[in-house]
């Protein structure tokens, strides 16, 4: 059976985090976990070297494959801040619409170049909003991938 990749490590998140080499991503990345940190009151975890994560769930995938993943998290890309949400973003277009230049990706990602571009207060409440959501979708979620594994 296939091992799974993505899982937490024991990396740790700050040196992960100096260790971006442009100052200003730096820094935006260090802006969001601790608006991550806000919204879930639970403290970043890195995942597989490369994502920021916060919160997870159990879940079995429809290859019976059992692992862990992450509720939101966050990984700074080459150009670009990604974040990851359990449920994807585009539930709420309304705050979509007023957060700024982003783009979005497989319905779980968002990116976003630079903080400067988009409305933080805007991004706290998307965050927050995001994440109460996808606590409530992690059972079921879980629940999900067991029955389709079942099959």
């Amino acid at each position: 059976m296939t091992k799974i990749k993505t899982r937490v490590d024991k990396a740790s998140v700050t040196e992960f985090l100096d260790s971006i080499s442009d100052d200003a991503q730096r820094t935006d990345a260090y802006t969001i976990v601790e608006m991550l940190r806000t919204a879930t009151k639970a403290e970043p975890k890195m995942w597989r070297g490369t994502i920021v994560g916060f919160d997870s769930y159990h879940y079995v995938d429809e290859k019976g494959r059992k692992g862990d993943w992450l509720l939101v998290g966050m990984s700074p890309r080459k150009g670009t801040l990604t974040l990851y949400i359990l449920g994807g973003w585009d539930h709420n277009a309304k705050l979509l619409a007023k957060l700024g230049k982003h783009s979005l990706g497989n319905g779980y990602l968002l990116h976003i170049k630079r903080l400067d571009d988009i409305d933080l207060p805007v991004l706290k409440r998307l965050l927050a909003e995001s994440f109460k959501r996808a606590k409530r979708l992690a059972p079921a979620e879980a629940r999900n991938r067991t029955q389709q594994s079942k099959r």
